[in-house]
């Protein structure tokens, strides 16, 4: 019995994700009690441990910009699952959840995570290096779909409110999907180089040479069990979600902070691979994660929200307001300065995380 347990312990990545999505079966669609709260709560921080760790292990195996895409790609296609779930669920209030969402991710992704981790790699090897050429492409694409997406809805005059109208909606989804379809063709295919991680002196790392690649087999399973752990954090994470209204009302804070909460959760998986990565001095894979969630996190929230206001009732704004815009500017700005050089020093992951602090400031305190 002693021995079941150990090994049990020691493959707990395997049995979180499956007992994630057990838990998530029972809670579906159901008030939960504080207690159960506080369970769901212990089980997605495992499961956001767990996909963190079937992440890397395919990541290992398909290689580097693959393994990054992989992921960020996973957690966007169920976060928008959240998302077009909430908003069915959620009444007058979900008008603005996408653009909530999706903006909050955009400022964590742009300037927390990337913030953090050119603070810990150019702390821990002198200076975070990276390829100003991917890392370029990849920043030009998320300020053209912000842009796109989110500022030209307050500005359009076809529709009355920070919204666009059906033929609006329509273009920006199209563009979205093209934008970032070319983008991840010339991630992976074509100029594969430029978002490959390299060495202090500039040498292009092709290959992982802390441990063997795993087997397909073990390379396959991991991908099944990160599916599953992706599907219990995003799932956990709208069980959650009415105390998490529940508190921001009783708080006193707009109901924008929720999507803010949202996005953080479902944004742990790659915070966490993003600072591991960044630890052993491969930033741009950290980077890779980074933006590569913000683009996903657009590219692929507002085809699917434009195609699920079909069926839904209700408006549906996306446009962001001035304070919001001009933190989108000083990102888009900050972050060009950061990347032309291809280096930075801890000043300049100091810079993204004051705007980053000063996003949250204001989200809490408008």
């Amino acid at each position: 019995m002693i021995v079941r347990l150990r090994s049990l312990v020691t493959r707990w990545t395997v049995v979180v994700p499956v007992l994630a999505v057990v838990l998530l079966t029972f809670t579906w669609g159901r008030d939960l009690p504080g207690a159960v709260v506080a369970l769901v709560t212990l089980v997605l921080a495992g499961s956001v441990l767990a996909a963190v760790h079937h992440a890397e292990v395919v990541a290992h195996r398909v290689g580097e910009p693959f393994g990054s895409l992989v992921l960020a790609v996973a957690v966007t296609i169920i976060e928008v699952a959240l998302i077009v779930t909430l908003m069915a669920d959620g009444g007058a209030k979900s008008s603005t959840l996408a653009r909530d969402t999706v903006f909050a991710a955009v400022m964590i992704t742009c300037n927390g995570i990337v913030g953090l981790c050119l603070l810990v790699a150019s702390l821990r090897h002198g200076t975070a290096v990276f390829n100003a050429e991917g890392t370029g492409a990849a920043l030009a694409t998320v300020a053209t779909l912000a842009t796109l997406s989110l500022v030209f809805p307050t500005f359009t005059t076809s529709k009355p409110g920070p919204e666009f109208s059906a033929a609006q909606l329509t273009f920006a989804a199209v563009a979205s999907l093209v934008l970032y379809g070319l983008f991840v063709a010339t991630q992976t295919v074509r100029h594969r180089d430029y978002f490959l991680p390299i060495t202090q002196q500039g040498k292009v790392i092709d290959v992982d040479d802390h441990a063997d690649a795993p087997s397909a087999r073990e390379a396959g399973f991991s991908l099944g069990l990160l599916g599953l752990a992706l599907v219990g954090v995003v799932g956990l994470a709208k069980g959650v979600s009415p105390t998490i209204e529940s508190g921001v009302e009783a708080a006193g804070m707009p109901h924008s902070v929720v999507g803010v909460i949202i996005a953080l959760l479902v944004l742990l998986p790659e915070t966490i691979a993003a600072l591991r990565s960044a630890r052993r001095d491969r930033v741009q894979t950290s980077l890779n994660l980074a933006l590569g969630s913000a683009m996903a996190s657009i590219g692929l929230t507002i085809p699917a929200v434009a195609l699920a206001s079909v069926w839904l009732s209700g408006p549906l704004v996306l446009g962001l307001n001035a304070t919001e815009m001009v933190l989108l500017a000083l990102t888009v700005v900050v972050s060009s300065l950061t990347v032309v050089p291809g280096r930075a020093t801890p000043l300049q992951g100091g810079v993204h995380l004051v705007v980053f602090a000063a996003y949250l400031e204001l989200a809490v305190n408008p």
